[in-house]
């Protein structure tokens, strides 16, 4: 009867070590998903922001024409403020460029310029806004074609800048179905240039008929080339104006932005985050930015954002960082 015990524990010992090591062993388990859930929980709280923001040259555009600012600072002061990309504009070179007629020479010059600054404080070189280089939308196919042509040099810069895009404008005629006509030959002529430098070509929404988000899908979807897109920007959707002029006079018709925005986002190859104003909370007193910025998101874009501060209550600084600020809080 004793050694019968003693064996009995023996048995009833083993199977409390084997419970106890049991018990452990799911204890480990369920702290090592817990510390893998804790891992995952840290991992997603600092991921990184999805979008860089990159700063439209025109933000500054008061700086270089009223106050003397060297345009060819424009990377120095993009870096201190804090910003990845540099989205040139390229009128505020004109008044040196049009002395040499945009030689080859002196365009060469800007490009290595533009290039020593921006690898001197590590910034992307995103895209050329080109202005004042011939209608793309004009009636005439003559004039559609020179204007064309005076953009192949911006489509070289941009190339030799390692931008993905030149922004072009299509302004033209106002007759919707004769604007169409008209731009897609236009913008066909030169993205079929630009295909051959790998650059695309984008359209923003920037006054007139090109202000129509839908029929400039339409233009868009006829081109039907991989290089050509959209740059929407939120503030520009003024059709006409009390003057007929494109920029100027008094809004007199304007489309819905937000159903711009959303028509245009599928094109896009870049987005202009335009600000006018803050209120003392810091948000954009003309646009809903955080509506805004759920249309970018929902489209998939992931590209640049920029900044393209136009108001005049803020110093152009002051508006940037202000705008900035905006962005970084909502994305």
């Amino acid at each position: 009867m004793k050694k019968k015990n003693v064996f009995q524990s023996g048995i009833l010992a083993v199977m409390v070590i084997l419970a106890s090591g049991f018990y452990s062993c799911k204890q480990n388990q369920k702290k090592e998903t817990s510390d893998t859930q804790i891992s995952e929980e840290v991992k997603v709280e600092t991921t990184e922001p999805a979008y860089q923001l990159s700063l439209a040259q025109w933000s500054i555009h008061r700086m270089v024409r009223e106050e003397g600012v060297d345009p060819y600072k424009f990377a120095e002061m993009a870096n201190e403020w804090g910003f990845d990309g540099l989205e040139y504009v390229s009128q505020l070179y004109y008044p040196t460029l049009e002395k040499d007629d945009f030689s080859d020479a002196a365009m060469a010059t800007f490009v290595e310029k533009c290039k020593t600054e921006s690898e001197k404080y590590g910034l992307e070189n995103l895209l050329i806004m080109v202005d004042g280089q011939g209608d793309l939308a004009a009636a005439d196919e003559n004039e559609r074609k020179e204007a064309a042509e005076n953009h192949h040099k911006w489509v070289d810069a941009a190339a030799a800048l390692g931008c993905h895009s030149i922004r072009i404008n299509l302004n033209g005629v106002q007759d919707p179905q004769l604007w169409v006509s008209a731009s897609v030959d236009g913008l066909t002529q030169l993205a079929t240039y630009a295909m051959g430098k790998n650059i695309n070509v984008i359209v923003e929404n920037h006054g007139g008929l090109s202000s129509n988000a839908g029929l400039l899908v339409e233009v868009i979807e006829q081109v039907g080339m991989e290089n050509c897109g959209t740059l929407p920007d939120f503030g520009n959707f003024c059709i006409k104006r009390a003057s007929g002029d494109y920029y100027q006079s008094k809004c007199v018709e304007e489309y819905d932005r937000y159903k711009g925005v959303a028509e245009l986002m599928p094109y896009a190859k870049g987005v202009s985050a335009k600000s006018y104003g803050f209120d003392e909370e810091g948000k954009e007193t003309t646009i809903d930015f955080a509506r805004m910025l759920k249309i970018v998101k929902d489209s998939g874009y992931t590209g640049f954002i920029d900044v393209e501060y136009e108001g005049n209550e803020l110093s152009e600084e002051e508006g940037i960082l202000a705008t900035k600020k905006l962005l970084e809080e909502l994305l």
